[in-house]
């Protein structure tokens, strides 16, 4: 019992500064991105590894989204200083695996850290999410036996933690709400394509020592940087998100 303490007590702190500690990983990253070489000499090679590893960025998003979507006010949020959680989420993605919101931002990340086609990086990536996500569960899962008892020990029993057991599948309770989607994933969305295509910048840089955007991405930027100002204008100044009981 006396490590279980530990590790919710560490998985406290962290869960107060999740939303900065990650920015660390951003060291190992740059050292990445500043020896990224065509794989294999292959500059179309590179380019279609660049989307692939995209993909998994945006499958992450996916996941997000969906567990989002559906989920009710005051549960599954970016919450600080404090746990909340005013029911258990037993339903949709969380009938399959017990974080899905961390399951999305380890997809996230993993399609950021594959850019570099670096096997370290990846291996490095992977590593420190588990040490540093497995105490902020450890944490969030504590508090919750406290509040929900033996519903909590049941969905335990039935559902991992984090690698999803599909036939585990239960209808979601709540209907899929895309404002709701929206208002909670826009700056998540953003940041994904501003990650990779900064990534996409560098390796110019530094393979080619030339600035260099290819079209696609600037689209993909601009859209993104669009969207960003016409979502974070709704929320803060509209209604028109905003969705009862989300």
């Amino acid at each position: 019992m006396g490590i279980q303490r530990e590790l919710v007590r560490q998985g406290n702190w962290l869960f107060r500064w999740r939303g900065l500690l990650p920015l660390v990983f951003l060291v190992p990253l740059a050292i990445g991105v500043a020896t990224m070489h065509w794989p294999w000499g292959s500059y179309v090679l590179h380019e279609v590894w660049e989307f692939v590893a995209l993909g998994v960025s945006v499958l992450g998003l996916l996941v997000r989204v969906i567990t989002v979507g559906h989920t009710p006010a005051r549960t599954s949020g970016r919450n600080t200083r404090c746990q909340v959680a005013e029911e258990l989420n037993t339903t949709g993605v969380y009938s399959v695996v017990r974080h899905p919101l961390y399951l999305g931002n380890f997809i996230i990340g993993l399609g950021v850290a594959l850019v570099p086609a670096e096997a370290w990086l990846a291996a490095l990536y992977g590593l420190a999410f588990w040490l540093y996500y497995e105490r902020i569960m450890a944490a969030e899962e504590s508090y919750l036996k406290e509040k929900f008892g033996d519903a909590f020990d049941a969905w335990v029993a039935r559902t991992p933690a984090f690698v999803p057991r599909l036939r585990n599948w239960t209808r979601p309770a709540l209907p899929f709400s895309l404002r709701n989607a929206l208002r909670r994933e826009y700056t998540a969305a953003t940041l994904i394509v501003l990650c990779h295509t900064a990534i996409e910048v560098a390796e110019h840089l530094v393979i080619e020592h030339e600035f260099k955007l290819e079209l696609v991405w600037m689209l993909m930027l601009g859209i993104a940087l669009t969207g960003y100002v016409v979502l974070r204008t709704l929320k803060r100044h509209t209604h028109l998100l905003h969705v009862e009981g989300r």
